[in-house]
């Protein structure tokens, strides 16, 4: 019976509102992290062989890609040890508030580590959901190229020459005017849509796009975890006080009537 009393309060400890968006934020940035960098690396494949053919045109892009994909290293490092971090704090304000009326006391520390962490939550939220929106750009553009090689093998495209529907990737500023060939038609344009590369790599973009939404919903639920738990240490720190000065104006009462007793007794 002990055994499962010491359990069940084990478990009343558990901040599983913290712990939910733990797990919601490492699954959300792993997903981004993992699919984006894969994604990336499609996208040069694709670039290099069918729209940029001289390595001068698409160096730059390159050389972002790159430092692209060593951000998403630094961002799934710095993320899985924030997330451990602000799990930790939601069992230290979950311990708090459960032993609120005990001697546990909370300090003015804590609650400044619990506001600091609310503003840092709050900006990271902001950039991620740049993040978010970022993310759906490669989508949107994957997406127009999926859709007109869907029109090319409708009964449409029938009444149209084939080789004049286009996709012409300069006009979105990945690749400068003068790269050669630039775009594609007809027959190519269906042949890279059919490729591995493209068709993993617009998979892979939505999946990021997704963890990317998915990483913004958790850090909101993380920043109304922290809101209330600041809100909490503060009503604790103020309750705790309350209960101090009582204790030393019952103690001082006390004290007065002793003397009192004493003094009636000393006079009689």
């Amino acid at each position: 019976m002990c055994c499962f009393e010491c359990c069940i309060k084990c478990l009343g400890g558990v901040p599983y509102a913290s712990l939910v968006a733990t797990i919601l934020c490492f699954s959300g940035v792993a997903l981004f992290c993992g699919c984006g960098h894969v994604a990336l690396t499609g996208t040069v494949t694709i670039l290099e062989t069918h729209f940029s053919k001289v390595a001068s045109d698409h160096a730059m892009l390159t050389d972002v890609i790159q430092l692209m994909q060593y951000v998403i290293y630094g961002i799934a490092s710095f993320f899985f040890l924030y997330g451990i971090i602000l799990l930790a704090e939601g069992f230290y304000t979950t311990s708090a508030v459960k032993e609120l009326h005990s001697e546990f006391k909370t300090t003015i520390c804590g609650r400044c580590i619990s506001g600091m962490f609310v503003f840092l939550t709050y900006i990271l939220g902001v950039a991620w959901l740049g993040v978010f929106g970022f993310s759906a750009v490669p989508v949107f553009l994957f997406y127009n190229m999926w859709s007109t090689c869907a029109t090319m093998r409708s009964p449409m495209a029938n009444l149209t020459n084939i080789d004049s529907i286009c996709v012409d990737v300069r006009q979105y500023g990945i690749i400068p005017w003068n790269a050669t060939p630039g775009k594609a038609c007809g027959s190519t344009l269906g042949d890279i849509c059919n490729t591995s590369e493209f068709y993993l790599s617009y998979h892979l973009y939505i999946v990021a796009c997704a963890g990317a939404g998915a990483t913004v919903i958790a850090l909101i639920h993380f920043l109304m975890i922290l809101s209330a738990n600041w809100a909490y240490l503060k009503d604790a720190s103020q309750m705790h006080a309350y209960q101090d000065i009582k204790m030393k104006e019952e103690r001082e009462l006390q004290d007065i009537t002793s003397r009192s007793k004493e003094c009636l007794n000393s006079y009689t």
